[in-house]
């Protein structure tokens, strides 16, 4: 790990160079394999126990990781009373996330967020607002959060985001089939998802919280991957538990067994409750240990997350001055 910061602080925060992977086509359903597949949740839950305190890193390393943390988040409002000026203002805030001095005092280039996250009505605000860039909009679907709306609807809304200019489209799967073994169903419907996305990606959000078991997420995970999704997300942020280590270190070990036997690699994007700047941290080293340096890059993992750039750019001024500021000066809403 003190390896991967020292290049990335000495190379000004310069993302590893990226080669383009191929898109993960899915395949058919494999009954078996999701019968065989096991959770061991105590010892899941020991090695997540484990992480916060494995990893230590300070001064230029840490500051080099947290200007990375925030290559990789999608900078999300969704609220109902999201405006199309407060949705201007995410935007802004995802060209130039961190102020020019502070970049200036770290020695690091300007960078932006991986892309702004929004409900459909506020696609077209956002790619207007984003132009002359190379950040995505990301619009949630399928009737987020819950997912319960009429099945040809969910379709269509993909349809229409798709065609309002989102590049990648947050689908909500219907958790009573993970919750009653309907595999075929939840393939099928994930299936559908994907087609309609057409060359937009697709993340599914599996919304673990309210699976029951970390069993239930790896089965979840792995249909997801099988029907072709580009990424899987924990969660959509709205459910009284979202993304944990614990259900973390299942999804992406479940990433590591398709691309084993498939060799597609597969995105991980955690979302909600991920506020600090530590805990941006913790989920790097997570990735970089089970996963590998190739998915530090914004093309296979994401934060699904608002408030959690502002106390990175308030870590980032401490770094700079020794002093922490009020977080009101790093607003972003």
């Amino acid at each position: 790990m003190t390896d991967t910061l020292h290049h990335v602080s000495t190379a000004k925060a310069d993302q590893l160079p990226q080669v383009h992977l191929p898109r993960n086509d899915g395949m058919d359903l494999d009954l078996d394999w999701v019968a065989n597949v096991q959770a061991n949740t105590s010892a899941i839950e020991r090695r997540a126990a484990t992480l916060p305190g494995r990893r230590s890193v300070k001064k230029t390393h840490q500051a080099a990781w947290l200007a990375k943390a925030i290559t990789l988040i999608d900078l999300t409002t969704l609220a109902g009373d999201d405006t199309p000026g407060r949705v201007r203002r995410l935007c802004a805030k995802a060209r130039q996330p961190v102020r020019a001095d502070i970049l200036d005092a770290l020695g690091l280039p300007a960078i932006t967020t991986g892309a702004v996250c929004v409900y459909h009505d506020m696609i077209e605000t956002a790619v207007d607002a984003l132009q002359g860039t190379n950040i995505p909009v990301a619009a949630v679907s399928t009737g987020f959060p819950a997912g319960l709306s009429p099945f040809h609807l969910r379709v269509k809304e993909i349809e229409e985001s798709v065609a309002a200019g989102a590049a990648e489209i947050d689908i909500v799967i219907s958790r009573r089939h993970v919750l009653t073994g309907n595999w075929q169903a939840l393939y099928d419907e994930m299936r559908t998802f994907r087609a309609a996305c057409g060359e937009a990606h697709v993340k599914a959000i599996l919304a673990t919280g309210e699976l029951g078991t970390l069993r239930n997420v790896a089965k979840a995970s792995l249909i997801c991957m099988m029907a072709g999704a580009d990424f899987i997300k924990t969660s959509t942020g709205k459910e009284s538990v979202n993304a944990t280590l614990p259900v973390s270190l299942t999804m992406i070990r479940a990433i590591r067994a398709f691309e084993a036997r498939t060799g597609f690699k597969v995105g991980y994007k955690p979302a909600g409750g991920i506020s600090k700047a530590k805990d941006s941290l913790v989920y790097l080293s997570l990735m970089k240990e089970e996963l590998g340096n190739r998915w530090l890059q914004p093309d296979l993992f994401r934060f699904g997350a608002s408030s959690l750039l502002g106390d990175i750019e308030r870590q980032l001024e401490h770094h700079v001055t020794g002093a922490y500021s009020a977080s009101y000066r790093h607003g972003i809403g």
